[in-house]
């Protein structure tokens, strides 16, 4: 089964046996949510919509979801893990629950391909629910129905075997917020057992086992909470059922390959680092070519993006530069000295471009970034080899004493800090000058490299929660405020710069907002004074704030901004500011918005500066 088949089958099954309408995928660069750098989860771009917002596609919606997931990074290399990855979802918004979304997902699973299912025998699979503690009791009630198809709980001491129900803690079976507030609750979530040799913790552990003798491969999460910004916990009035299947995973156990990157969504972009590399096939390089498939593969989803942005050294472009940047030493380590991203990256472009057209709209960009970066790089890697083999040079005659004495304990994190300086290339260079000649030495180098890199994680992770605190997720009326006033600021920017002038990203927190947006140079002091006092001057008629559903179509036929349109489908959202006779802004939205102008207050712009080639960016206050 190829790619493309599963992703349509999985769509028709939901369409055609359970009334779903599709609607698109949306961008991996998340709308007006500070709380996370990317989409990370099929239900992401769907917040408002699972806290009670309207669809305009109805209760019962499927798709797939492009997702970047970045905590696992370190893990890359293993069958399983990625950075980014397909989900396949469907979902009820506050239609059906539990037993409906149980047996669509098991029927979908082992129904026979001839009736439209994946025809996987159910001795392959087993299922874990949620364990119950403070905050939800035990799922007992998924336990039942899953009970109802055959399956029988699982008892203590039993071996590890299809067809049972397992039960675990929040850890493993409970589905948290997007963001640090929002919907959540206990899933479900369905294993598929592999022909791989159980390891001696297996029939402990049972289908999490960490040595993935079983494969997550779907998820039922039943949102009945809503968690608060006190991290308590409130039933949902709108319960919803949000599933998700991933594609990679998926598409290489239904055709019994033994990892992701055996799949036709890998193959080309692994047979081409092999052309590139000329090396042997043994467990490390493979290793090193599955991170180098991986890292570039998501950089150029995030090049190729509708929102994509250029690496940087902050938010989403700093881990667009960590991947890139990770895929170069891999290759280094497989001997590749050559440039080689953008020939990846054309392939990866090739593969996906008939699926996601804006790699095609933007290869030129993705083509060019990738190239930059990567020369860049190269020279920053020169650079550091350079100070590396100078600081030995002043220290020859010390090859008795410890790396630790000779060169201080951060001096191995401050040439990866620094210079980007892979910790296997800097170790690897000590040896060569006669440091490091027993594994001991080499591990505590390790560990002090480690405990400098976790503060450095822990700073960069405190500078975030703060950066990114709050967040539209959570609804609150000062967000909804700023919200809301981006519509304004959006319009007025037009009346003032001219027509070229497209929203690129958004960001609000309850301090401010952030607005992105295409022009070719800085605005003047009289623009920006002109444009705040448009936006001032609608604020202060006290405009209402209303919508009207219609269709696409007929959305950009009245003139209505089509702002990430994708998201919507068909029917959509279009909400007005203004009446009819006095409409200001008219614009395709699905988030919370005030009822009239009055409640922003004094709009005040803050700061006017560049983004990026081609992108201006905005802070503006309400008081």
């Amino acid at each position: 089964m190829t790619a493309n088949e599963l992703r349509r089958k999985f769509i028709d099954w939901f369409v055609k046996n359970y009334d779903h309408k599709e609607i698109p995928g949306a961008s991996v660069i998340p709308e007006n949510d500070p709380t996370v750098l990317f989409t990370t989860a099929g239900m992401h771009p769907l917040v408002p919509f699972l806290l009670g917002e309207k669809h305009p596609a109805g209760t019962r919606l499927v798709n797939f979801q492009r997702c970047i997931r970045t905590q696992d990074i370190d893990n890359v290399g293993n069958r399983t893990h990625l950075t980014f990855f397909e989900m396949l979802g469907n979902w009820s918004l506050g239609d059906y629950f539990k037993k409906e979304a149980i047996e669509m997902s098991y029927k979908f699973l082992t129904s026979q391909p001839s009736e439209g299912g994946l025809g996987i025998d159910k001795n392959r699979l087993s299922v874990s629910c949620f364990a119950g503690d403070n905050d939800a009791p035990r799922d007992d009630e998924a336990g039942d129905l899953w009970e109802s198809f055959g399956f029988k709980r699982h008892k203590d001491g039993e071996e590890l075997s299809g067809g049972k129900i397992y039960f675990y803690s929040k850890k493993e079976n409970w589905w948290g917020p997007a963001g640090k507030t929002g919907p959540c609750g206990p899933d479900t979530e369905i294993y598929y057992i592999t022909d791989k040799e159980k390891c001696p913790e297996c029939d402990k552990n049972g289908i999490s086992c960490d040595c993935h003798k079983c494969v997550e491969i779907w998820n039922n999460v039943f949102m009945q909470y809503n968690k608060k910004e006190d991290g308590s916990f409130e039933e949902l009035a709108q319960k919803n059922v949000d599933t998700g299947m991933g594609l990679e995973r998926t598409l290489f156990l239904l055709n019994g390959l033994s990892s992701n990157y055996e799949s036709d969504l890998f193959m080309p972009i692994v047979s081409e680092i092999r052309l590139v590399g000329d090396y042997e096939l043994n467990e490390e390089n493979i290793r090193n070519e599955r991170i180098i498939a991986d890292h570039l593969r998501t950089a150029t989803f995030i090049l190729g993006d509708e929102l994509g942005i250029p690496p940087s050294n902050t938010d989403q472009g700093y881990i667009l530069r960590r991947l890139i940047r990770r895929a170069i030493c891999a290759g280094l380590k497989l001997g590749i000295e050559s440039d080689f991203c953008r020939k990846i990256s054309g392939i990866i472009v090739k593969e996906y471009g008939e699926v996601y057209r804006t790699l095609m709209d933007k290869q030129g960009f993705i083509f060019a970034e990738m190239a930059g970066e990567e020369e860049k790089f190269r020279r920053t890697l020169v650079k550091g080899l350079d100070v590396l083999k100078k600081t030995i040079s002043k220290n020859i005659g010390k090859e008795g004493q410890s790396v630790l004495e000779v060169f201080g304990d951060d001096f191995v994190f401050d040439m990866f800090q620094t210079f980007g300086f892979p910790f296997e290339m800097t170790i690897e260079e000590l040896k060569n000058a006669g440091y490091l000649k027993s594994l001991d030495e080499e591990e505590k180098v390790l560990c002090k490299f480690n405990e400098y890199f976790e503060k450095h994680q822990e700073l960069s992770r405190a500078g975030a929660e703060h950066k990114f605190a709050g967040g539209l997720a959570d609804h609150s009326e000062i967000v909804t405020r700023y919200h809301t006033a981006t519509h304004l600021l959006h319009k007025a920017l037009i009346s003032v710069l001219g027509s070229h002038v497209a929203q690129k990203g958004s960001n609000l927190t309850a301090d401010r907002l952030r607005f992105d947006f295409s022009h070719p140079s800085p605005m003047t002091p009289e623009e920006i004074k002109e444009v705040e006092r448009i936006v001032n001057e609608q604020i202060n008629l006290g405009l209402d704030v209303d919508f009207v559903e219609m269709s696409l179509d007929k959305a950009k036929s009245c003139g209505a901004i089509g702002l990430f349109e994708n998201k919507y489908g068909e029917s959509v959202k279009v909400y007005k500011i203004g009446g009819e006779l006095d409409c200001f802004s008219m614009e395709i939205c699905g988030g919370p918005h005030v009822k009239n102008t009055k409640e922003l207050g004094e709009f005040k712009i803050v700061k006017e500066q560049s983004s990026s080639s081609g992108v201006r960016r905005i802070k503006a206050t309400l008081s």
